[in-house]
């Protein structure tokens, strides 16, 4: 769904004639990941850019850089667009944002200034869509105990207590844009989905081709359960132990959310005293990566990998090409498809706009988005 540009001025401080000043300003490897020399090259054909790419260090020692821009195109290490920072920028007119995210540095005053920003959080989720898929399939083999067991053992072990991927029940937390799109991708498989979000009907879940069922129900029923859950204060800690605990015999966790979503000493807690479970962690609380002596490094039914579900290496380009797309639809006065607005930052930065979904009034757990 296209959305039509709500806060952009789209050339306001220039003659249809000029084109517009931009800058990038982002880490130095997002740089060379997000957008490297091709997409430089397409940008640069349609905006003088007037510096080399900035870090949020190296504009804070030269914000008159900001002076003329019109434009910003970033990525992970976008500066805080406190006011400060945006009182160096009297033209600024839009940011490009290709990476996820937007609310470790987005804030009130972009809105007040009437900055239109467009996020590419919908290619990472694409990235985290896929590495589930790989993942939950991995999973109804059982395949990272049995690869375990057969090195340890030197020997080709028992394989027919995996669940398999004929008929086993996979449960998906939370039903934003991650867990639509691997939705998508397990249609093709013989499984039954199930899914808990307080915020979705039922009929909403059934269009997806899901069944949507409580909390307890889809720990006691999946064989795999994948967390997609957004980060509000009532999620915080929202998997508990004795929720893990009624997992099936033989059953996966997996979390490419956030950490802080399960209560990770319960969680090891229960992992040591049901070596049937495994648990496939791609992100850790309360830091990434764990402490040395953290067990999750030891634990022998824990696949721990480094934050890597979300896009790595070439998976990046696209979330610059995203980035690019929308500059060439906000030059031509197009509606843009993936703008980020006030309201739905305010609910969560993962969420990308056509999604959102506002909370009822109830004390349900949030969980509509990813």
């Amino acid at each position: 769904m296209l959305i039509k540009p709500i806060n952009g001025t789209n050339g306001r401080h220039r003659s249809k004639a000029a084109k517009p000043k931009g800058l990038f300003i982002l880490d130095a490897d997002a740089f060379e990941l997000s957008y490297g020399d091709e997409h430089y090259k397409t940008i640069t054909s349609q905006v003088e850019i007037i510096a080399e790419p900035q870090t949020r260090e190296s504009i804070a020692r030269t914000p008159e850089l900001l002076g003329p821009v019109d434009y910003i195109f970033s990525g992970w290490g976008m500066p805080t667009t406190d006011r400060s920072f945006l009182a160096q920028a009297p033209r600024l007119e839009a940011i490009f944002y290709a990476a996820g995210a937007t609310g470790g540095w987005i804030t009130d005053e972009v809105w007040r200034r009437g900055i239109t920003v467009t996020s590419a959080i919908s290619a990472n989720s694409t990235a985290v869509a896929e590495y589930t898929l790989a993942t939950v399939l991995m999973s109804l083999k059982h395949a990272w105990p049995l690869a375990r067991q057969t090195r340890e053992q030197r020997r080709f072990v028992g394989r027919n207590g995996a669940p398999g991927c004929y008929g086993s029940v996979v449960g998906i937390i939370s039903l934003g844009e991650i867990a639509r799109q691997l939705i998508a991708l397990l249609k093709p498989f013989d499984l039954k989905l199930i899914a808990y979000d307080p915020f979705v009907s039922d009929d909403s879940a059934a269009a997806l081709g899901v069944e949507r069922v409580s909390l307890a129900d889809l720990f006691t029923r999946a064989d795999v359960v994948s967390v997609h859950t957004p980060v509000f204060p009532e999620t915080l800690g929202m998997i508990t132990g004795k929720l893990l605990q009624t997992m099936k015999h033989g059953a996966t966790l997996i979390n490419t959310a956030r950490g802080c979503i399960v209560r990770e000493a319960e969680m090891i807690s229960v992992l040591s005293r049901r070596p049937d479970l495994q648990a496939v962690l791609d992100v850790t609380d309360p830091i990434e990566p764990p402490v040395p002596e953290s067990p999750l490094y030891t634990l022998p039914n824990v696949f721990l990998t480094p934050h890597i579900a979300g896009s790595v290496g070439s998976e990046c380009r696209r979330m610059g090409r995203y980035m690019v797309e929308e500059l060439q639809r906000y030059q031509a006065g197009e509606p843009l498809k993936w703008q980020v607005t006030d309201d739905a930052t305010a609910r969560n930065s993962h969420r990308p706009i056509n999604t959102f979904l506002r909370a009822p009034a109830t004390g349900a757990v949030a969980g509509a988005a990813d």
